[in-house]
């Protein structure tokens, strides 16, 4: 179904929007963190570390409250927050990951974001190439497109900044249905029919040229929600390698969603300060990056941490069949893994 009605959410919104009305901004209060801490220290002395505890094992009595209001908030609002406060220079690196699966297991379920397994893993230039076969975007240094990932909500935390450059980039892809759906109708059509996306060799079966089963829509609707999910890259890779390459006007459909997003009146950026946890939903914001200039000493280097979060069923919206399975696991599921979680990772 294809709504005939713009959306009227608040997560239909513009960059100025965001600009003159910060309240998506969260502060970390001492409070909070000695909350974290505390909760760090209690199961440091039961010898445990991150993956190895879940939300009940990590006590929040104020801070969980907050945080809880923040994935609905995410869910139901805008779709971005950003808290500030933390200082990663207090931690050593294992300390910081507990405080940060901490926080996460508060907002819902971590999932695998690589073949890996990595349920924290480390954004930073590992010398790729992003226009190689299969590699991911993370792992390198150059501009990302506009884009969203596999779960609902995905978060960053900025252990270290770039030199220069490397910002963040969101946009609403409610308020791009919106504009398409005024200015392009036409447009819908097939973005509501969906495409079969490349997996990058991460999905359920063992090809490196696995595209999904089904066509994924970029925009479903159900139960009066409308969701996202977009990867320019991903979309006409994935129909090359099934023998229907796009053309015409339903690859210039594909490629409008990308140009909106990364145009002024949508496009929102925001640098990473040291500490930051960005919080994003991938049904309803498109997120880039753009490239960036590292710093010369090994342990200045950008080092973001990431983490691919599924919402706790009461919280997280439905979502159809054909939109829920993007990796070939099922139903909201993450990357196939195919090695045992290495912790440090």
């Amino acid at each position: 179904m294809i709504p005939t009605n713009a959306v009227s959410r608040a997560s239909v919104w513009h960059s100025d929007d965001l600009r003159q009305d910060t309240s998506w901004v969260k502060i970390f209060t001492e409070a909070d963190i000695g909350e974290l801490e505390t909760a760090a220290e209690n199961l440091k002395a039961r010898g445990l570390s991150f993956y190895e505890f879940g939300r009940d094992d990590f006590s929040l009595p104020t801070l969980g409250e907050k945080l809880q209001a923040s994935v609905l908030d995410v869910e139901n609002g805008r779709g971005v927050q950003l808290w500030r406060g933390i200082d990663p220079g207090r931690y050593d690196e294992t300390t910081l990951k507990i405080l940060y699966w901490g926080i996460g297991c508060h907002l819902g379920t971590p999932i695998p974001h690589n073949a890996a397994g990595d349920l924290i893993g480390h954004v930073r230039d590992q010398g790729g190439d992003y226009m190689s076969r299969n590699t991911r975007g993370y792992t390198t240094r150059a501009r990302l497109a506009p884009h969203c990932d596999a779960s609902d909500i995905v978060t960053l935390l900025c252990v270290h900044p770039a030199k220069s450059g490397g910002e963040s980039c969101i946009a609403s892809s409610i308020a791009i249905f919106n504009d398409i759906l005024a200015t392009r109708p036409d447009d819908l059509k097939p973005l509501f029919n969906g495409f079969h996306f490349d997996l990058r060799g991460e999905g359920a079966g063992e090809g490196a040229n696995e595209v999904t089963h089904n066509r994924v829509p970029v925009f479903s609707y159900l139960e009066d929600r409308l969701s996202c999910r977009y990867n320019r890259k991903t979309i006409e890779d994935g129909q090359a390698r099934m023998g229907e390459p796009l053309s015409g006007d339903v690859l210039e459909a594909v490629r409008h969603v990308g140009e909106l997003a990364a145009s002024d009146r949508f496009r929102f950026d925001m640098t990473f300060e040291q500490g930051d946890i960005q919080i994003l939903n991938n049904h309803i914001i498109l997120h880039s990056r753009e490239n960036f200039e590292d710093w010369p000493e090994p342990e200045r280097k950008r080092n973001l941490l990431r983490m691919w979060i599924n919402l706790d069923e009461s919280v997280a919206r439905p979502l159809a069949p054909e939109f829920a399975d993007r990796m070939n696991t099922g139903p909201r599921g993450g990357v196939a893994v195919r090695q045992k979680i290495k912790e440090g990772s």
